[in-house]
């Protein structure tokens, strides 16, 4: 069984499922998004980046099955109280060692102590299946639905996205589907309602949609990794709310940011 590495382990989380969380971010994904708000995720392995103040670290450190449980469950009251619990997020965490995941997933459930993961699905779809056995939902990003923008922007096709996706459905796994909007290149309504109709059409049932536009708070962490951040746009209050109209024609339950 191979040790991922973490980046991370941020307690007291709002923005990475429901309730009270601990977000787990390991390092490592394969798509190389220009918008990501975490690029220090991307690598598998540690590397340097400067702080604020200009000093450099090493970002990425191994943590083992038990000490990830035992972070995991100080704050088991407030998970209980909110309704919350762990979420396995990143860079990519179905893209690391499965054995290991499943692992530490399982481990926790033991513990009383509900799993989500945040993927972009890019990841073997074996993976998905065992870890839709325990799991509470997959926070899914979809990012094109159309496959040469998605490997223009990331690098990589979306087929095995998509596909991972419709597996999930089978599997009746809880999905909240996030959609991450760039004005100028998928905030409008002809790919909104394309995205739309091959949900429909593959019967994805998804929870809830998040729709996410685009922010700039990984820019400086581009820079302080030596590395070009790429500028885009956020789509506007106006075009948000037309696709929040658009999605609701499909899914009821709609949510901008999150």
């Amino acid at each position: 069984m191979g040790t991922p590495y973490v980046f991370n382990v941020q307690r007291f989380s709002l923005h990475d499922g429901p309730g009270m969380r601990t977000a787990v971010f390991f390092k490592g994904c394969p798509l190389r998004c220009p918008w990501c708000h975490n690029p220090e995720s991307q690598a598998f392995k540690p590397e340097p980046m400067a702080d604020g103040d200009g000093r450099v670290e090493t970002i990425g450190r191994r943590y083992s099955v038990d000490e990830l449980m035992e972070e995991a469950s100080r704050d088991i009251i407030f998970y209980d109280q909110s309704g919350g619990g762990v979420t396995l997020t990143g860079g990519e965490p179905m893209a690391q060692d499965i054995d290991f995941m499943f692992e530490l997933a399982t481990g926790l459930v033991r513990r009383g102590i509900a799993v989500g993961v945040d993927t972009c699905g890019v990841a073997p779809t074996s993976a998905f299946e065992r870890m839709a056995d325990v799991a509470a939902f997959f926070l899914y990003d979809l990012k094109f639905i159309d496959s040469r923008l998605h490997r223009k922007w990331t690098g990589a096709s979306n087929s095995l996205v998509l596909r991972n996706l419709q597996r999930l459905a089978q599997l009746h796994a809880t999905i909240y589907l996030r959609l991450i909007l760039l004005d100028g290149i998928n905030a409008d309504s002809a790919t909104i309602r394309q995205t739309m109709e091959w949900l429909r059409e593959n019967n994805i049932d998804a929870v809830q949609v998040n729709v996410l536009p685009y922010h700039r708070f990984g820019m400086d962490k581009f820079a302080r990794l030596g590395r070009k951040a790429t500028e885009f746009r956020a789509p506007s209050d106006e075009t948000l709310e037309r696709i929040r109209h658009d999605i609701e024609e499909f899914y009821p339950h709609v949510t901008v940011g999150g």
